[in-house]
């Protein structure tokens, strides 16, 4: 799991209280330490009441001030990118080899690109469309783990099998001699014919992903390309990124309207102990 539409969505729901953040405050707990060693040092409780209204009115204005909602909201943006950043990491070594090696070689692609730019321009800020490009590395990333399962789950499955299963449910619904036997074998078709329905769906949700992974793997190399024979700064600016870019939003709506299909299969893997197949967060 693990893109920039998913940090922002996780920090709308953030729904902190700022309050409780700002008691956590190293300033106010050494505040209140301060207090708290000045009652002891003097035997008086006049630092200890000093102490409880000066928290008051920090609890009450502090947490309300617009410039520290904003340094709670940027420290949990930080916090969130950081969890994200690591959770990938973790992601891409259970990848296999082959995997690892590709996805290891598009990061190296992504920072050549970036170094190159900055060395044959002589830029010191790289262009907001050229730092996508670490978005567009977390993409290859998460489609590639989305590409890996579901060719997992294909191959988890006897598709002839279940072909067999639905030839013979059809000929004993036919067949039947009863009301009760034929509403049952009926039944068994229509689960069937879902079931050859969401493999063929998830067949072709494959092909896109992998499509996608090398329209990724391509533009990598068809930028360094342009950035190394690129005469003037202002010609890197008419690449298309737009276009990368919503082919892969298109590719994700895509895998989201499959999603029911891929949940069927996990639950079949599961019911017949295939627990290596599912997601680590499913078994």
């Amino acid at each position: 799991m693990a893109d920039l539409a998913k940090y922002q969505q996780n920090l709308e729901r953030f729904n902190t209280s700022y309050a409780k953040e700002a008691i956590k405050e190293p300033i106010n707990f050494w505040g209140l330490a301060g207090f708290a060693v000045a009652a002891a040092y003097t035997g008086s409780v006049i630092p200890l009441l000093i102490a409880i209204v000066a928290e008051l009115l920090y609890v009450l204005f502090v947490p309300n001030m617009p410039w520290y909602r904003q340094l709670v909201q940027n420290r949990e943006r930080e916090r969130m990118l950081q969890l994200n950043k690591v959770t990938r990491e973790k992601l891409i070594k259970s990848f296999t080899p082959r995997e690892r090696e590709a996805v290891e070689y598009l990061r190296w692609m992504k920072e050549k690109i970036q170094d190159n730019y900055r060395k044959f321009t002589g830029a010191a800020q790289l262009p907001s469309n050229l730092r996508t490009l670490d978005q567009r590395w977390e993409d290859f990333v998460d489609l590639l783990d989305v590409y890996r399962r579901r060719k997992q789950h294909l191959k988890s499955i006897n598709r002839q099998t279940v072909h067999n299963q639905l030839s013979q449910a059809y000929r004993a619904a036919e067949s039947a001699d009863d009301d009760k036997t034929r509403r049952i074998q009926e039944t068994n078709v229509e689960i069937l014919k879902r079931r050859v329905a969401s493999f063929d769906e998830i067949e072709r949700s494959v092909k896109l992903v992998e499509g996608q992974l090398q329209s990724i793997e391509n533009f990598f190399n068809y930028l360094n390309d342009e950035i190394v024979t690129m005469s003037t700064p202002e010609k890197f600016s008419l690449l298309d990124f737009e276009q990368l870019s919503d082919s892969i939003a298109m590719t994700k709506q895509m895998l989201d309207a499959t999603a029911d299909s891929v949940g069927a299969l996990d639950s079949y893997n599961r019911e017949m102990g295939n627990y290596e197949l599912l997601p680590e967060g499913n078994r």
